[in-house]
């Protein structure tokens, strides 16, 4: 298999991940939801090394387009901000998430870690 199926293949794999997680969070179920989404994540993470590929991956994210909102204020304030500033929101959003998450509430946690993924 050539790097660019390889490639294609994981990409189409986190796209079914994070599909399921979206499907979980949509039944009520935050903690599955929750965890489907770390896994993905890790997972995606997991095999990227190359900065181009992390791009592609920001790109995929992006396309999967989950969140659509009327008013996306996150939107707004991501025109502001520098790229400094959004790896910081979204790191500290990360780091909210995985505590909601420790102390019982999924349901914080997962739309933190929805929250923090707006600022790739």
């Amino acid at each position: 298999m050539n790097n660019e199926q390889e490639e294609a293949l994981i990409f189409k794999s986190f796209k079914e991940m994070m599909e399921l997680s979206e499907l979980s969070y949509k039944r009520g179920d935050y903690k599955k939801s929750f965890l489907e989404r770390l896994k993905a994540k890790e997972f995606i993470i997991g095999d990227l090394d190359d900065e181009v590929i992390i791009d592609k991956f920001k790109l995929l994210y992006k396309s999967l387009n989950f969140h659509n909102s009327k008013y996306n204020l996150i939107n707004d304030y991501l025109l502001k901000i520098n790229e400094k500033k959004k790896l910081a929101l979204s790191k500290y959003l990360e780091n909210q998430s995985i505590s909601k998450f420790k102390s019982g509430d999924y349901k914080g946690a997962i739309r933190s870690l929805r929250r923090s993924e707006k600022y790739y």
